[in-house]
Formats: C-alpha cells, structure tokens, sequence
C-alpha cells in the first residue's frame, strides 16, 4: 500500500471511530450493546473498503462510476442491469478466522431470517443458506440445496475454478510472434483487460498496455532495420461461438481472445456500452496504426491467421496475476472477465475453450474440490445465461473454501466481493442499512425476475458468517433487491447465540 493509500485507510478509520463515538452517545441503553459490537465490525469494513480501493487499480474511479449509472438507469434494475428475458497470497479476510468463537446459534438466526424469507417482494423460488465460516456449520438453511437460477453470483464458482485451475500468480500473455510468410502476427491470449489506453498517472497494478506491446515491437524490428511488415492477428486459442445467447447485448463483448478495453466503443470502464461486433478485428486495427506511428509501416490492413506453432516471439504484455482480475470481475461483476476465467479454466484442464468446454471444466474443477454439485449447470462463465442452475448451499461452501486457512490460492474470492455502500455493485445500495453498510461483503446477482446475494458478514458476536439468498421468480427488482439486503443486514446485527 501507498504512503496516499495509507494515509486514506488512517483517515477512513478515524472516520469510522468518530461516528461510532456519535452513535453509541445517541443511543438508548437497550441498544448500546449493539451499536458497541456493530462499530467495530464498520471500523474493520471500511478498512477493508479501502484497500479494496487501493487493490483495484487504474480502473478503479471508472468502474464505481460506471456502477452508479448502472445503479440509476432505467427501471431501477442496479446491479448488473440486463436485458428483459434474456494478488496471490491475499491477507486472511478477517481476524475471526484465527481463534475461533462460540458458534452462533441456529435457532437464533432461524428467528431473525425466517420472518424475513415470507417477505412478498421475493419471487415463488427462494432460497437460503448461513454458514459458521469456523466450523462450516450449516446455521440456517430454506431449501439450501435446491437449485436456482444464480444470475451473476456464478461467478464466485467461476472464480474458485479459475483459481484452483491455475493459481492466484497466473498471467495471460498477448504476443507478437513471426508469421510463416515473413510477417507478424498478434496472438490473443485472453485477456479483456488489456488496454490501448494511454497509462493512468499514479496508476498502481496497471492492465496490460497495447501500446507498451507496439513499443517493444517497434523496437524489436528497428534493431533488425525492419520498416515494413504485413501484420496479422490469431484469436485460435478459443473455440466454438463468439456470440453469447443473449447477445447483441450492451453488457457482454463478443467472446473472443483478442480484444483492447473490452471492445467498447466509448471511454467507459465497467457496465454496459455499446460494443464492436469484431473486437479482435479491432484491436489488430489499433495496433497497426501504434505501429505506424512508431515509424513502422503496415502494408496492408491486418488478417486474421493463425501463427505458426513454436514461433519465435518478438514482444510480450502480461495481464494481472489472475488474483487481481478475479478480484476486479467480483467487484464489478465484469462479464468479459468472467467468460475469459472459465476459457482459462477450460485450457488448464485440457477442455475446448468454449462455452460448453469451459462449463464441463468449471464443474470438473469443482468437483475436484469436493464442492455439492448435484444438479449444478455452468452454460457460461457470467451468469447472463438463464439456465445456469446451482444452489445456495454450493455458494456457501465456496466461500467456505475461500475464507479457508487451507486454501490461500482461493482468497481473491473473499477479497474481491464488493463491500455493503462502499464497493462495486454494492456501492449504491445500503444506503438505509446501517448495520449492513461497510460489514456486508457480497456478490450480487441479477436477472429479469433474478436476484441473488452471496457472501460474508461479521456479526455482532464478531463470528463471521457465510451467506447465500437466492430467489426467483421476483416482479419487482427494487423491492426484491432490498429483501435480500435486509437479510444480510439482519445477520450483521444478530448475535444469536
């Protein structure tokens, strides 16, 4: 962390303490018990909010701006807002792993969550799970192992895949490598991360640069005395469909291995914007004119081809390590992301990168991992497909794993879920939950008559708790959003032993 960064962890700390001073004065003598526990526990959360600000790199302000819209557009929707029908080794996420506590009573939190689960605003399918994060008991559970439609919260499985597939230090390269007819030829790897973008000031952990790539290659031919090259561009690595089902769709880029900023067509950072029908043409467009202007001439406009195999490489950019971009898909529930972590997935376990093939990767990674996948289905990496099914009991034991002293290399699961009016797709919501707001860490998920909520929370005994609320079925996203918010917001302020 910075000198700046930390300096705004200190100042959001004091922050924190100030009204915790003003809240536990204001309050009655029934409610200071809890206003003791609960300040302490939005002291932890807004440290966390802030170096979930720091971890999030040159993105970062662009991509809670672009939440917000998503949070105010039309209809009210939040969260991913979709069409109708259609770094490793991260710091324990909390100190309540370490010694553990008294667990938390089941019967307490069946009193504060069961009222709560016959509110009207959720659809005719809903769902629940709440797990002791020490023990990995089950302390509530409705229907907890019953499949439903997940929306967005599939990624944390996407994500745990990912991570458990090919660590937390894994990078993807995007190449320029010799042709086999004396040209070059750009190679996506897969990463959506990468930008052409010019490099934000003070930016820490920046993406992957096009621009850095045409400089090395610049570089490289001017020592050959090479001015002139024909340039072409590999995108083999995936396989099948490049169209997701829903698309032509603002919030998913054709899925492709090659691609500069996600393939937008405007300077926004995260959330829905028009997209190139051809993001992988494009990005070889780009790159041909960075080479011009470097003062090499590309001949002819750039060629879809395929580089030979073992050819020799003249330039590399790396992505972030793969903590860091699964950290930056939870916040932001980034959809290309997500769909290029399952592709990951996919070519780490020998699977066609595709949707089908990063599917049956997903599951089989898994299940390697001993995860409840009964009835389980993975048609994508993002969620948008409506028929993904998984449980809320298969989310609660991912975030088991995750917050899990036996799994380190999962930690980017916990650490990137988007923090209760702090974070992300969280940012605007909370607003009205006090208890909630800087102590829920969750991934949201929303569909047309979908909303989901999975993730962690510290309750007032300071237990960390595990969660999972699903339902289906809703008419009204709003109401059904803020359902789902009370809950997580009642097992913050329980302490039900």
């Amino acid at each position: 962390m910075t000198r700046s960064a930390a300096g705004s962890a200190r100042s959001a700390y004091r922050s924190a303490t100030d009204s915790a001073r003003t809240a536990w004065w204001a309050a009655s003598k029934q409610q200071r018990q809890t206003v003791r526990l609960t300040a302490s526990s939005t002291a932890l959360g807004l440290l966390v909010a802030a170096g979930a600000v720091v971890a999030a790199g040159p993105w970062d302000s662009g991509q809670r701006t672009a939440e917000r819209a998503r949070a105010a557009a039309p209809g009210g929707t939040r969260g991913e807002h979709h069409v109708p029908d259609g770094p490793a080794g991260a710091p324990p996420v909390l100190a309540a792993l370490g010694t553990p506590a008294p667990p938390s009573g089941a019967e307490g939190l069946k009193n504060a969550l069961a009222p709560l689960l016959k509110d009207p605003a959720l659809g005719s399918l809903r769902t629940a799970s709440v797990v002791d994060a020490a023990t990995g008991r089950e302390l509530f559970g409705a229907d907890s192992g019953r499949n439903a439609t997940p929306a967005s919260t599939v990624k944390l499985a996407v994500a745990t895949a990912a991570l458990s597939a090919l660590g937390p230090e894994h990078r993807i390269d995007t190449t320029v490598v010799e042709g086999a007819d004396g040209g070059l030829v750009l190679v996506g790897g897969g990463d959506p991360t990468l930008t052409a973008r010019a490099p934000e000031q003070d930016a820490q952990d920046p993406p992957a640069s096009l621009r850095a790539l045409a400089d090395d290659t610049a570089r490289a031919l001017k020592e050959r005395g090479t001015t002139k090259i024909r340039l072409g561009y590999d995108t083999s690595v995936y396989t099948g469909p490049t169209l997701h089902p829903i698309s032509p769709n603002e919030n998913i880029a054709p899925v492709t291995p090659l691609m500069a900023d996600e393939g937008r067509l405007d300077t926004s950072r995260s959330g829905p914007a028009p997209r190139d029908t051809d993001p992988a043409a494009a990005a070889a467009r780009t790159f041909a004119k960075m080479l011009t202007d470097r003062g090499v001439t590309v001949e002819d406009p750039p060629a879809r081809t395929t580089a030979p195999a073992k050819a020799r490489r003249l330039a590399t950019t790396r992505s972030l390590p793969l903590s860091g971009l699964v950290e930056r898909m939870l916040t932001h529930s980034d959809n290309d992301i997500a769909e290029a972590l399952a592709r990951q997935t996919a070519l780490a376990t020998g699977e066609p990168a595709s949707f089908e093939g990063a599917g049956r990767a997903v599951h089989k990674t898994l299940a390697n991992l001993e995860l409840p996948l009964t009835g389980a289905v993975f048609e994508d990496g993002s969620g948008l497909d409506r028929d993904d099914k998984v449980s809320a009991t298969l989310l609660t034991r991912l975030l088991t794993l995750a917050t899990s002293p036996g799994h380190p290399e999962l930690r980017p699961v916990a650490t990137g879920l988007p923090v209760a009016g702090f974070t992300g797709t969280l940012s605007g919501r909370y607003t009205d939950e006090k208890a909630g707001a800087g102590t829920v860490r969750a991934k949201t998920g929303t569909l047309t008559g979908v909303n989901t909520l999975a993730g962690t929370v510290v309750d007032t005994d300071g237990r960390l708790l595990l969660f999972a609320f699903m339902t289906n079925n809703t008419t009204d996203p709003q109401a059904a959003q803020q359902a789902l918010d009370h809950m997580a917001t009642a097992v913050a302020n329980c302490g039900c032993h």
